[in-house]
């Protein structure tokens, strides 16, 4: 098993349904946070219209704030969603490190999401991933609804494969799932990214899971199973796609971090400071959210013995 590498979605998946708008600096305060616990990869933000998700209307300053003198992470990508060209575009100007981009499975959850069919997602964002990396740039291109989708129903793994397929042929080899309907099971996950792994072993897979149906953490131990390296996970569990059926949080960050810290993984992550912000995010939507462990506490981890 390789290194397990935090890629931080909950400003981003996590409070993109969220009705109540967080200010900026409640945003920075958080992220400062999530920087300080040690995640490897921090999703500050999407690039969409702000009219049509308000939450995201200060992408672009969240991503200025950090290119200031003495506020660049030393040790942390920081990275954005873009649906298309001009986010590509803003996300450039602002300092992105790693651009997120997708395609989903489903034409269904592709049309409500995106205004496209799968076909035409798909050409699009091949010419947007192969112009990030021309631009020295990191590219994540995702295929959404990977594993189901709320109002199709079964997505058949020969479709996905197909899109992945497509990534792989254009020289674009981070490959995310994401599980955005909730409707994954271990099973599932192991095969489908095993494939992947066939199709071609240098492939670097991320994994993103919702909790709607209680499996996220299964799924995650699931996708370490079948050598995936990449896990994003959002802080309290927050999140879901507003384009689905029934929309559930993400895989909560510090639940996670409390099981890998079980087994003896990722020990440098500070699971104290995930909780405390987990708490400040709570206290924030005055509301529990779906995290667990920054309600009854962590299970002490034993010191080692040598």
């Amino acid at each position: 098993m390789g290194q397990i590498i935090i890629h931080e979605v909950g400003l981003r998946d996590g409070l993109q349904m969220e009705k109540q708008t967080v200010p900026t600096e409640k945003k920075i305060e958080w992220a400062d946070a999530l920087i300080a616990a040690g995640v490897d990869i921090l999703q500050l933000g999407s690039f969409v219209h702000p009219t049509k998700v308000p939450q995201m209307a200060d992408t672009d300053a969240l991503f200025r704030h950090y290119q200031e003198p003495g506020r660049r992470p030393a040790n942390v990508i920081l990275a954005g969603l873009v649906l298309n060209e001009k986010g590509l575009e803003r996300g450039m100007a602002c300092g992105v490190d790693m651009f997120c981009m997708g395609v989903s499975a489903s034409e269904t959850h592709s049309r409500k999401n995106t205004g496209m069919s799968i076909a035409e997602a798909t050409e699009r964002i091949i010419a947007m991933g192969k112009q990030t990396v021309a631009f020295g740039k990191r590219a994540q291109v995702s295929v959404q609804s990977a594993f189901g989708c709320g109002f199709e129903g079964y997505v058949p793994p020969e479709r996905v494969l197909g899109i992945v397929r497509k990534f792989l042929d254009a020289g674009l080899k981070n490959i995310s799932l994401a599980d955005t309907a909730g409707h994954a099971t271990p099973e599932a996950v192991e095969q489908l990214f095993g494939a992947i792994h066939r199709l071609d072993p240098s492939a670097e897979c991320t994994c993103h899971f919702h909790n709607t149906y209680a499996l996220g953490i299964a799924n995650c131990r699931a996708a370490m199973n079948a050598g995936v390296q990449y896990f994003e996970s959002s802080i309290a569990g927050l999140g879901g796609c507003p384009h689905t059926k029934v929309a559930g949080g993400n895989v909560c960050t510090e639940d996670f971090v409390h099981y890998l810290h079980r087994i003896g993984i990722r020990a440098d992550i500070h699971l104290d400071r995930l909780l405390e912000t987990a708490s400040s995010v709570a206290q924030y939507f005055a509301r529990d959210l779906p995290g667990m462990v920054y309600k009854s506490g962590p299970i002490p981890t034993p010191a080692p013995v040598h």
